[in-house]
Formats: C-alpha cells, structure tokens, sequence
C-alpha cells in the first residue's frame, strides 16, 4: 500500500470501529443512562392468562407491529387469543405511493392499491406472528381523515383527499361501502366489541402525536366506556414526540424509552425474550412498503420492551356524549 494512503485506510477503519462501539448496547447505555434507568425501574405490565381475550386496535398497518408484537406472542403463548382490527389501510401515505409508484404525483387509483398492498402486508406480518387470518378485522376508513370522521362529519360523509373516496372502498372490509362517518366507525367497532368480547383492548393513547392515531384512542374509549368497560384499556404511544424514538435503527437488548409526550403517564414495561425480539423484526419486515421508506423509524420499536399504560392523558378530557366532541384541533404530522 501507498505510504500517502495509509492515514486515510487508518482513519477510515477507526471510524468504521468507533461506528460499531457507540451502536452496542453497552455504549448506548452511556449515552442515554437516565432514560435507561427511569424504563429499567417501571413496573411489569400484567401477564396475559389463558382464556383472556385480547384485541389489539390499529390506526394503520403496521401500528399492530410496532406497539404489540411482543403483547400478541406473550398473550398466545400464555393461551390468549388475539384478535386485531384496523381502522385505515394506510391509503392516505403520498410519499410511499410515490416512491412505490415511481410517479411524482400518485393517482387516487394508486393510493386505494398503496391500501390493498398494506393490508396484504398487514396479514403477512400477523401470519408471522400467528394469530389466525379470522381474526383480523380491517375497516377501511380514511387514512390521515378519522379525527375529521370524529370532530366535523360525525353524521355527514367526508371525503378522502387523497383516493377522494366517500365510503369503505375495499371489498374484504367489515362493511364494505360503509359512509365515511363517524356514526359508521362506531357501529363498526360497536360489531368487532360484540364480536371479540375482549377482557383486554390495546389501544393509542390520545397523546399520540398522529391525529388518527388520537382519533382512534377516543372512539374506542368512549365506546369502552358506555359499555362500563373502560379499565380493560391499555395505552400506547407510536409517535411520541420529536426524534422519537432514540436512537434511531436496530437496536435489539436495548430499551424502548419513554416517549416524550408520555412523560407524566404511568407506564409499565413488557419485557421481551431475544426469541421475541426476532419474532417482532421478522413480521415488521413483513411491511415492506413502509420499511423501503422509514426502516430505521421502524427498527427503533424492536426493542427489549415495549411500553404500555393503564392511564388515559389526564389532561384532555375524554370525550363521551355522540357527535362532535370538544377536543383540540389536529396537528399536522407525518403520514403512514
């Protein structure tokens, strides 16, 4: 080798090392010790038992991957079953339809196939983990529209502004041709609730960042609540504030921390075997639209725990009586 070339090999193999150093468990433990701790101490969530009936409710696909993978293998292995429903298909994602379609502006006949391919996906991803096919349930609401299904066209459809649907498109949907209302996606999880009859609903926390992922947290409470079922709720975060969650990518032994919009919640930690992790990567995976596109978004969630709270946000009430309730307006973020 050049003489003049080896500083540069040098320089380029000590940082190639110093990479590797700061990704392992250890060193990120030195880099976020605070956060680490405050997980490390959370109680354990309760253990699934055999017999219990456990729906998991998903904004998108994905979302039932990226809170519960390791809650819907622990729940089967202890004898539970599982069931999931979904309230969007994902349609309303333009930038993965235009990355997917290599088209710079994606025809509402291409985000309504974006939502046939993420619901493929979705079953995919769930065969992965085994929960049998007949217990998946997909509702086919708007993408990026249900918190507008629940403040402003609660009686009144609503149009989606990005496959300019008015009703439920996808054939293999609860309802197919089902207004795009709210009245009509609460009938609809009124059907999955009377259906599933679950003892345990995971479910977003209303201090998710993504409108319908808040959107979903207050049709389901409130639901759960008329029927005086509200404390078999279980909470999660997805988008839970700005960069989360740290550190971005792959890291396995590593905790998932405590979501920043979530700080005052009282949360309890899921803690997973490695075979479990592996199981959790292994069906995220299997949502390769959105993996091509946000991986390392996604692989930050597979993670030694995951994080769970039996608390709604103290802070907003939650909104009970049918129609448009009195919740803040909806903050712009990104789709999925």
């Amino acid at each position: 080798m050049p003489r003049r070339l080896r500083p540069a090999v040098l320089t380029a193999a000590l940082l190639l090392l110093l990479a590797f150093v700061i990704n392992t468990t250890g060193a990120l433990r030195l880099f976020y010790p605070r956060a680490a701790a405050v997980v490390d101490s959370l109680p354990a969530a309760a253990p699934y038992h055999a017999g219990q009936r456990v729906l998991i409710v998903s904004p998108h696909p994905d979302d039932e991957t990226l809170c519960c993978a390791g809650s819907i293998q622990q729940a089967q292995a202890a004898g539970a079953q599982v069931w999931v429903v979904w309230l969007t298909s994902g349609d309303g994602f333009e930038l993965d339809a235009v990355v997917l379609g290599r088209s710079p502006r994606p025809s509402s006949a291409q985000l309504a196939g974006l939502g046939q391919r993420r619901i493929g996906e979705a079953r995919r991803a769930m065969h992965v983990l085994n929960v049998p096919q007949s217990r998946l349930i997909f509702l086919g609401y708007p993408d990026g529209g249900l918190l507008h299904l629940f403040l402003e066209h609660y009686a009144q459809p609503f149009t989606s502004r990005y496959t300019h649907a008015t009703h439920v498109p996808y054939p293999q949907a609860l309802s197919p041709g089902a207004p795009y209302t709210g009245e009509s996606v609460e009938h609809d999880l009124r059907r999955v609730l009377d259906r599933v009859q679950p003892d345990v609903v995971l479910a977003p926390s209303t201090q998710d960042a993504h409108p319908d992922h808040r959107a979903a947290s207050y049709f389901v409470t409130r639901l759960l609540a008329q029927r005086g079922e509200a404390g078999r709720l279980r909470f999660w975060i997805v988008h839970g504030g700005l960069e989360y969650p740290l550190p971005k990518g792959l890291h396995e032994r590593f905790p998932l921390l405590i979501p920043p919009r979530g700080r005052h919640l009282a949360w309890e930690r899921l803690d997973l075997t490695p075979e479990q992790e592996d199981a959790k990567l292994s069906a995220l995976r299997e949502h390769r639209s959105q993996m091509d596109l946000m991986s390392r978004f996604l692989l930050a969630f597979v993670r030694e725990n995951e994080l769970l709270t039996p608390q709604p946000a103290p802070d907003r009430p939650l909104p009970w009586r049918p129609g448009p309730p009195p919740v803040p307006a909806p903050e712009r973020s990104p789709g999925r």
